[in-house]
């Protein structure tokens, strides 16, 4: 049915304000009738003094008679303890017969006996009449129908204390971008770290935010550095990420600045190249006659490195005639043929034995110690 500013739902005016008034009645008989059971609790069960209780008197006597008055009358527990509490705190003298017996049991929640008479005479401005949400807001209550930012977001809470449906009512709302552009920033970092806690999870988003130049740009030169670390625990993944960094030359050049760093990569060509060889070895048919041809070179190189030794003795020897050498300049001349001398026998032994250790002795003399 269309809108009529003179009908209420499916009545008119006159009929809905007849509804009104009709009802108010049957408010208030539902108050006096609330306020007897109350009254009637009251008598089963005084209200003991705050702080202590007869003599052997014990809680659960009260709860019993309580629970027995309710089961005989066809009520709940509870609702025979509210009415019993909310007659206590309403003296008949200052119970309203026009105000609700909810609003009653709402603001007996104000602990001051003057505070509370009065504001049940007091209803809110611009109101003739006590609502159960206006009766709420008084004492700082939850409302049934939130108006004011700070009750709905109050009544959000209230239903997302459960964990799924906090989940869910956030997932919705975080989708919304007006929503989520008014989340602080420190909010933000807080809902990204709960939301990162599962590692799955977490390397899909961080993988997504660094293919973002501008903010791979804002972390930090540390940061950076941890990250690369950790990314390229696998080997696999370390041993691609070096190679494509060290063909760029300005790092390739920065890098072997750093001794530990080209110690380790003047190791891997060594290594690499005997693994290459030893594979060669192994599985090439024409290492054997290699195997021969660097015998031949080495027998080559063993004679042309006595051949020339010989050859620069020749002429440098006849050089020291009528010379006389100075103290300093003969020790240094009897240490070096003294390791030639260590050499010699050295060549002797692996051309009679094919033996090439090098003992202790041996290793010092060749490395000038």
């Amino acid at each position: 049915m269309p809108e009529d500013h003179n009908e209420v739902g499916s009545v008119s005016q006159k009929r809905y304000e007849q509804i009104v008034a009709e009802l108010r009645e049957v408010v208030e008989q539902q108050t006096r009738g609330m306020f007897v059971i109350g009254d009637r609790a009251l008598e089963i069960e005084p209200m003991r003094p705050t702080g202590g209780q007869p003599p052997g008197e014990r809680t659960p006597v009260v709860r019993e008679s309580l629970l027995r008055l309710a089961e005989d009358i066809g009520l709940s527990y509870g609702m025979i303890v509210a009415a019993r509490t909310t007659a206590a705190k309403w003296p008949k003298a200052r119970r309203q017969p026009d105000v609700s017996f909810k609003v009653h049991r709402v603001l007996a929640a104000i602990e001051d006996e003057e505070e509370r008479f009065a504001a049940i005479l007091t209803p809110p401005a611009g109101k003739t009449r006590w609502t159960a949400d206006d009766a709420n807001r008084r004492v700082g209550r939850q409302v049934d129908t939130p108006v004011s930012p700070e009750e709905k977001v109050s009544a959000i809470h209230a239903l997302a204390r459960n964990d799924e449906v906090a989940a869910a009512v956030t997932a919705e709302l975080l989708r919304r971008p007006a929503v989520a552009a008014q989340v602080s920033a420190e909010d933000k970092v807080r809902v990204v770290e709960e939301l990162t806690r599962d590692e799955k999870v977490a390397a899909a988003v961080t993988t997504g935010l660094l293919r973002r130049p501008q903010v791979a740009a804002q972390v930090p030169r540390q940061g950076k550095v941890r990250v690369v670390e950790e990314l390229t625990r696998d080997e696999a993944v370390a041993t691609e990420v070096t190679t494509g960094l060290l063909r760029r030359p300005d790092v390739a050049f920065k890098a072997m600045a750093d001794d530990t760093a080209r110690h380790q990569v003047n190791h891997a060509q060594v290594e690499r190249g005997r693994q290459a060889r030893e594979h060669f070895e192994r599985t090439s048919p024409v290492a054997p006659a290699v195997r021969r041809i660097e015998r031949t070179m080495e027998f080559i190189d063993l004679v042309a490195a006595c051949h020339a030794f010989v050859a620069a003795a020749g002429r440098s020897v006849p050089g020291l005639r009528d010379r006389q050498l100075g103290e300093d300049e003969k020790a240094i001349v009897h240490d070096n043929v003294s390791r030639v001398r260590a050499t010699l026998d050295w060549i002797e032994t692996a051309v009679d034995t094919g033996k090439v250790d090098v003992d202790g002795e041996l290793a010092r003399l060749l490395a000038g110690e």
